[in-house]
This record gives C-alpha cells, sequence and structure tokens, in this order.
C-alpha cells in the first residue's frame, strides 16, 4: 500500500561536495572528488567494494572529516555547524542498529527520540502506539512492518530488521537520506516499496544518495558517480602533504 507523506521541505537547499580526498588507515582511497545534489534529486554511488562509496556517504554525513576539500549546505560548509548537518541527516550504514530486547517500534521510536526527531514527554506505555507518531506509522504501512511492529527485534528476520531500519530514515523527517547498501536482505517486494519512499522523498523536495550493487530505481534524473574515477595520483601536493 503507498501512503503519501506531505510535503516536507518547503526551503529547499543544495549540497555540494568539492575536491574532497580521504585516506582511510594510511591507505589513500581518493582525491579531489567534487559533486552536486539538488533539492528533489538523488546520486547513486557505484563501483566495486573497497572503492569508497561508504567513505563518501561518511564524509557527507559528517562522520568523517576529509583531509582536503569540503562538504556545504546552501553555501555553508558542514564543518561549521555540526549539529546543524546532523539534524538534517537520516544515516543507514551497514548495521541495522536495533536493540535486540525492544520491540520493532520502540527500535524505531527510541532511535528517533534519542535523535531529537520524534514526540517528547511521552511515557514508556504510550511510546510505540499508533497515532502517537504519524511518520512513523506511514514508514511502518509502507514496509508493511504494522503486523511485526510489537514483535522483539531478536525475533525478526535480516530483511525485516533492515525494514525497521530503513522506517526510521523516512521518518526521520530529514531532507538528506544516505543510503549505504539499503536493499541488503529485502525480498523484491519491499524494495519497490523503498522505491516507493524514494520516489515520495524526491516529490516533496528530499535527497538521495545511496552506495548499491543492484539496480535500484531512484527514480527520474539521477546521477551516479563511482569515488574510483578519482584516483589518488591525480591530487595536488596538499593531500599527500596532510598524509605526512
Amino acid at each position: 500500500m503507498t501512503v503519501a507523506a506531505p510535503p516536507l521541505f518547503p526551503d529547499p537547499a543544495r549540497l555540494t561536495v568539492t575536491d574532497i580526498a580521504v585516506a582511510r588507515g594510511g591507505r589513500p582511497v581518493f582525491a579531489d572528488l567534487s559533486c552536486a545534489v539538488e533539492p528533489g534529486g538523488a546520486l547513486r554511488l557505484a563501483g566495486p567494494n573497497g572503492g569508497g562509496k561508504s567513505t563518501v556517504l561518511r564524509v557527507i554525513a559528517g562522520l568523517l572529516r576529509p583531509l582536503t576539500g569540503f562538504v556545504a549546505w546552501d553555501g555553508a560548509t558542514i564543518a561549521d555547524d555540526p549539529a546543524a548537518h546532523a539534524q538534517r541527516v537520516a544515516y543507514l550504514g551497514h548495521a541495522d542498529a536495533l536493540k535486540s530486547a525492544l520491540t520493532a517500534r520502540e527500535n524505531a521510536e527510541t532511535a528517533l527520540a534519542i535523535a531529537g526527531r520524534a514526540p517528547t514527554g511521552q511515557s514508556a506505555s504510550e511510546r510505540g502506539r499508533p497515532g502517537e507518531n504519524a511518520a512513523l506509522d506511514r514508514a511502518f504501512a509502507l514496509l508493511d512492518l504494522e503486523r511485526l511492529a510489537d514483535l522483539p527485534a531478536a525475533w525478526l528476520s535480516a530483511g525485516q530488521r533492515r525494514r525497521v531500519a530503513l522506517a526510521r530514515v523516512i521518518a526521520s523527517g530529514c531532507p538528506l537520506w544516505l543510503l549505504d547498501e539499503p536493499t541488503v536482505g529485502l525480498d523484491t517486494a519491499s524494495v519497490a516499496a523503498l522505491e516507493r519512499a524514494i520516489a515520495d522523498h524526491r516529490q516533496a523536495g528530499g535527497m538521495v544518495i545511496a552506495a548499491t550493487h543492484i539496480a535500484l530505481d531512484l527514480g527520474p534524473g539521477d546521477e551516479s558517480l563511482d569515488p574510483g574515477a578519482f584516483p589518488w595520483r591525480h591530487a595536488e601536493s596538499a593531500v599527500d602533504e596532510a598524509l605526512v
């Protein structure tokens, strides 16, 4: 069932990545990498395993500082106000980050509350009730999680756990979704549901950057970027000096 999301982003902004270079564990990953995503846009990160896709996502999320270059939101570098950038990013990594003892719904509600993206002041018995968080209600409906909402995460399959993690992203209200292999463990119906969520998000003015090895449909006008196309040998001397 498709559940339409209301317009969320009346003040669109542009994301730009300018000449970033990254090394992990002293090993060069890429250099002079630049890209941009417009409001309502989508960017697919392509390339082989170990090519730097996850690293690009972590830099854009503000979780990893590049050796050179910068990431900017609406012209202001994210390093100037990391807290503000954290509030505009919904990041899905390889791990689903679920607590086994909590139910599917409690996991999503708790994660959103910790991030400041859910109603506050609820008692433990009130958290997780349908209607307490309309955005999460829509996400659970879209991903066919309603019947699993009261099950402990320990009982869920890998694909079901991934859907709970995705529901957290969909319900976040954040304009920028960063998705690292979001379809891992998902069946065909769940992939289709994710594609509908991405379409709704983009239509509302949101942005999506996804690292994926499958033909995930990000919608019309999506662009692709392979971090492997930005090898270290083309970097300026300042990058090499940063490693010393």
